[in-house]
């Protein structure tokens, strides 16, 4: 399958969820599992009917695997901040990458309230509403048209999921509530860096999509202890740190490790460490 076509079936099983959210007029918890909504699991039949239809495997948050066998297995979250989309904050997304035996191949973070679509292929490049995204080559730029430039944690607006037990440097900080809209507003120059500040970090159906959206815009990426951020076990959990430049996510990265390290028996034994 070509990156247009996966990036087509991602649109219409994008637009499912879309009509699956809007169709519910009151979110209310499930009971089945711990903090999922109803439109959740409406959000995920949605999206699983097209992507399976399609030819993918599929790895959702709300349903698990489904024919992981397949050529490329989709990571998918549903609906990435459903406390805000249950609340009417609009700061919620849906999120798709097809995973092949290369990595991360294709992927769409799409705001569910705005409609903005961010959208990478590997080595394909990253964009956001069709505009591309990528580094400043001198000269004057657009808010909105790739990473910031930069340099200090001390300058820098950073989005975070979870509260640190300290200030870790930053000149400003905002909690959002969807790490990967978080992470691709860094993509965009909208944030400055992120920094998963979480206990028991995030699952990739989290931040995968968004992930590959930060790589192609050329954004400095990172995992707390080192570990890369596409697990060869899909289910392992992973603590993202993105930043504009390089600089500034070693910065990110030397703060985020002063709290809350892992049992190093927990990082997992011969898995590679280092940036992605």
């Amino acid at each position: 399958m070509d990156n247009d076509r996966i990036l087509t079936v991602f649109d219409q099983a994008a637009a499912r969820v879309a009509e699956a959210v809007a169709r519910i007029d009151e979110g209310r918890l499930t009971g089945v599992r711990e903090g999922q909504y109803n439109f959740d699991v409406a959000a995920d039949d949605a999206a699983c009917e097209v992507l399976l239809e399609a030819g993918f495997g599929v790895y959702s948050e709300e349903s698990g695997l489904h024919n992981p066998e397949r050529e490329m297995v989709v990571v998918l979250d549903p609906v990435d901040g459903s406390t805000n989309a249950a609340r009417g904050l609009p700061w919620f997304s849906t999120s798709f990458c097809a995973v092949d035996s290369e990595g991360m191949r294709a992927a769409l973070v799409l705001n569910l309230e705005s409609n903005k679509a961010y959208r990478a292929v590997r080595g394909g490049g990253a964009t956001v509403d069709g505009r591309p995204l990528a580094p400043p080559t001198g000269g004057d730029r657009g808010r909105g048209s790739g990473p910031s430039e930069q340099q200090s944690l001390g300058e820098a607006t950073v989005g975070l999921t979870y509260i640190p037990p300290r200030h870790l440097g930053w000149r400003q900080y905002r909690v959002l509530g969807s790490i990967a809209l978080d992470m691709c507003a860094v993509a965009e120059g909208v944030l400055d860096a992120y920094i998963d500040c979480t206990n028991e970090g995030h699952s990739t159906w989290d931040y995968l999509g968004a992930a590959l959206v930060c790589a192609e815009a050329g954004v400095a990426m990172g995992e707390a202890w080192g570990r890369p951020l596409l697990p060869e076990d899909l289910t392992k959990r992973r603590y993202p740190v993105v930043a504009a430049t390089a600089p500034l996510l070693d910065e990110a990265l030397a703060q985020r490790r002063t709290f809350g390290a892992d049992d190093p028996a927990a990082i997992g034994a011969g898995e590679a460490k280092g940036h992605h």
